[in-house]
Parts: structure tokens; C-alpha cells; sequence
């Protein structure tokens, strides 16, 4: 590895750093933007079954709130519901606000990804750049030395591979996580239409 990074010059060492960042967002996205953690398959059947008859208590709609961002949309619903003078336009807004801000916690750190599958290649070309200048620098009027020549040569080469490596992957776990922030996008936008129909009939009772 030491002669990988001395041979590609110290251009390679702003990849490394991109490389180490791409490596951490897309380990800590897999962890978090997963189906138990974002929207749990029974969650929405269990608490439209808790307020079947009356609504849940406060503890609950703390506990619901805490299990998952679909449980915080879902909790933004029963909070709209046990206010006073509660309405269905009401409702609708605050779980719509909740779960914007829910979609936008859903999506942290996808824009430096993609930020990161974009430059990296740009990186990679200024190690080509710095490579091609040492090969020129090897030239001479009188003679050319073989030693810079083939460190310039090393540099642009695997400068331009390491940020093509950096680069394709980060853009493909990107493309992938914004699909999936956008499934659950949708997920969650139904599971709310439910509920908040659900919730129709308690809205005149908790006036």
C-alpha cells in the first residue's frame, strides 16, 4: 500500500481522504435507510389498532414517536388529533410537516456522496495533470531522465485509476439510496393517508 501512495504521488493522498468519507457515508446509510428501522412492516397495523377505541396515551405516543421516522409521522397524527379544536386540515398539515422534515433526515449525507462521486474524478485528472508535468519535467535539451519519467507516468496513471474507482461506486450507492429514500417517500405518505383517515372519527370527540 505505502508503494501504491508513493508511486501515485501526492495527489493520491485528497482521494484517499474522499475514499475514506464515501466508505463511511454509504456503511452508515446501509445501517440506517433499512426497511425495520425507517418503516416497520406491522407499525402502522398496531397503532391503528391501539386507537381503535380511544387514543393512545401520551407515553405511547412518545414510545411510537421514538421507534422509527414512520413512528414520528405517525405520532405528528395523534399529537394533531388531541389538541383542541383539532381538524382534518390541521391533521393533514402537521404530519405533512413532520414528514418533510422526517424525509429530509431520511436523505442526510446523500448530496456529499454524490459530491464525492463528482470529484473525485476531477481529482483524479489533476494527478494526471501533475503526472504529465513531471514527464515534461524529465525532458531535457540534452538528455531525459528515465527515473522522472516513469514517476510522471505512475503519478497520472494511478491518480486516474484510483478516481475512477472512487467515482463509480459512489455514484451507484447514491443513485441507489435516493431510490430508497423515495420508496420510503412514498411508504410513508400512504401510511399517513391512512391514519389520518383513520382518525376522522376522533377528531369530534377531542374537541
Amino acid at each position: 500500500m505505502f508503494r501504491l501512495v508513493e508511486a501515485a504521488g501526492w495527489p493520491i493522498w485528497p482521494l484517499i481522504a474522499c475514499s475514506i468519507a464515501a466508505l463511511a457515508i454509504v456503511f452508515e446509510r446501509l445501517a440506517t435507510l433499512r426497511v425495520a428501522r425507517v418503516a416497520p412492516p406491522t407499525l402502522l397495523d398496531e397503532a391503528i389498532a391501539v386507537s381503535s377505541g380511544t387514543l393512545p396515551s401520551v407515553d405511547t405516543i412518545d414510545k411510537l414517536e421514538r421507534n422509527s421516522p414512520l413512528g414520528t409521522v405517525l405520532a405528528a397524527g395523534f399529537r394533531a388529533v388531541r389538541r383542541p379544536h383539532a381538524s382534518a386540515e390541521s391533521l393533514r398539515e402537521d404530519m405533512e410537516n413532520v414528514g418533510r422534515a422526517v424525509m429530509h433526515r431520511l436523505g442526510r449525507y446523500l448530496n456529499a456522496l454524490g459530491t464525492l462521486a463528482s470529484i473525485a474524478p476531477l481529482l483524479g485528472l489533476l494527478g494526471t495533470v501533475v503526472g504529465l508535468i513531471e514527464i515534461f519535467g524529465s525532458q531535457s535539451d540534452a538528455a531525459s531522465n528515465p527515473i522522472m519519467l516513469a514517476h510522471g507516468i505512475s503519478v497520472a496513471l494511478y491518480n486516474t485509476a484510483f478516481g475512477l474507482i472512487i467515482a463509480v461506486p459512489s455514484l451507484l450507492f447514491y443513485r441507489y439510496f435516493r431510490g430508497r429514500v423515495d420508496d420510503f417517500g412514498i411508504e410513508l405518505e400512504q401510511a399517513a393517508r391512512r391514519l389520518a383517515t383513520h382518525l376522522q372519527p376522533h377528531l369530534g370527540a377531542a374537541r
